[in-house]
């Protein structure tokens, strides 16, 4: 494919990278530059491209909580588990899902094992067509996942409702990004210096909602794009923007991504869904920062239509996803990373998920 049919083909071209590279050591003068990355997409991208291999060696990059399996907490998982042993019930899930371990090791492809009906979807438009063809069952969709998929399960829902389909719900343990970030920089351990935020969130959220990164705590973050020069163009603005003492959130990623963002997928989100406490993997509960089913619609929520609940759980032994999900420590510092702990028989989420940084160290081999 030639960069005439290929309009990113120049992000990735050498020639543009090298020039990027030298003004990145320019802005950094030998300093320490700590940035984290909160979208699954960008680990999967910087790996990918052995840009970390590039970087200058006072370049840290740390992989934070931007993959949503990765974050699904374990009492969100013993819920999917208890949610398959229900009779007439059918599960629509992602792909992505159906491998993560709950507390005691199992997970939805055992229980799909064992007899529960599981079926994996590729969009929650999928789950009505489901339901309509298994009308005496009651399909539930689990609903993980940040800004970005959240809008889509929010339309799949008002779609339900005008159709009058009425064996169909959502279980939401859908998350927000900004209040994440809040309490990572809450923690001192973390020791962040700059943020690489999403792209594909901030289609819908734009700018503001991470204002306070550099309002209230003096932080830079730059929204990119996933190609190589993409990325280091954000890391040379973060430089910059430190070694001028200018912290400012800004948008590197025009070509997809507005200011304000997606107001439109804004207005049908919030017509769904409003903010709620909700469990993070790693970082425990964190205010306002889930999505819960308005009360309205009721009858489209999992939690209440079945009555769930979530369960109290404990930590699995040896598993450090948390501390990678907070930038704490890197995945191959888990002591059971390549050990017990593999893609084909992952202990924790963060090597199930094809966006978790701990599948992305395996895979790329990075000891």
């Amino acid at each position: 494919m030639t960069a005439r049919s290929n309009p990113l083909a120049a992000f990735s071209d050498p020639h543009l990278c090298a020039p990027l590279l030298q003004r990145l050591e320019r802005a950094l003068e030998g300093k320490e530059l700590r940035f984290m990355e909160v979208c699954g997409t960008h680990t999967v991208a910087i790996f990918q491209s052995g840009l970390r291999s590039l970087l200058p060696a006072c370049v840290t990059h740390l992989s934070g909580p931007g993959c949503p399996v990765c974050v699904t907490h374990d009492a969100e998982v013993a819920t999917f588990l208890e949610l398959a042993q229900q009779k007439n019930v059918i599960i629509a899930t992602f792909g992505d899902l159906l491998r993560v371990p709950g507390p005691d090791g199992t997970s939805l492809k055992h229980a799909q094992a064992a007899g529960a009906h599981i079926e994996i979807v590729y969009s929650p438009l999928d789950s009505l067509r489901l339901a309509q063809a298994n009308p005496q069952s009651l399909v539930v969709f689990l609903g993980i996942g940040f800004e970005t998929t959240a809008p889509t399960v929010a339309a799949t829902i008002l779609t339900a409702q005008q159709q009058g389909i009425k064996n169909f719900c959502v279980l939401s343990f859908h998350k927000l990004v900004p209040p994440a970030l809040q309490v990572l920089l809450q923690d001192v351990e973390c020791n962040i210096d700059a943020f690489l935020l999403p792209g594909h969130v901030s289609t819908i959220l734009g700018l503001e909602p991470y204002a306070f990164l550099a309002q209230q705590y003096h932080v830079p973050g730059v929204v990119a794009g996933f190609e190589p020069a993409d990325i280091l163009l954000a890391l040379c603005l973060m430089a910059e923007q430190r070694r001028e003492g200018k912290p400012a959130v800004v948008n590197a990623y025009r070509r997809a991504v507005a200011d304000t963002g997606n107001a439109r997928a804004r207005e049908i989100m919030d017509a769904v869904f409003a903010p709620a406490d909700a469990l993070w993997r790693g970082l425990g509960c964190i205010e306002q920062s889930g999505l819960v089913i308005r009360p309205e619609l009721a009858d489209f929520d999992a939690m209440r239509r079945l009555d769930l609940h979530l369960p109290a759980t404990t930590k699995v032994t040896g598993c450090r996803c948390g501390d990678v999900l907070k930038g704490r420590i890197m995945p191959n510092a888990c002591p059971l990373f390549g050990k017990r702990c593999t893609p084909a028989q992952p202990v924790g989420p963060c090597m199930v998920s094809t966006e978790g940084s701990c599948a992305a160290y395996y895979k790329y081999n990075l000891e």
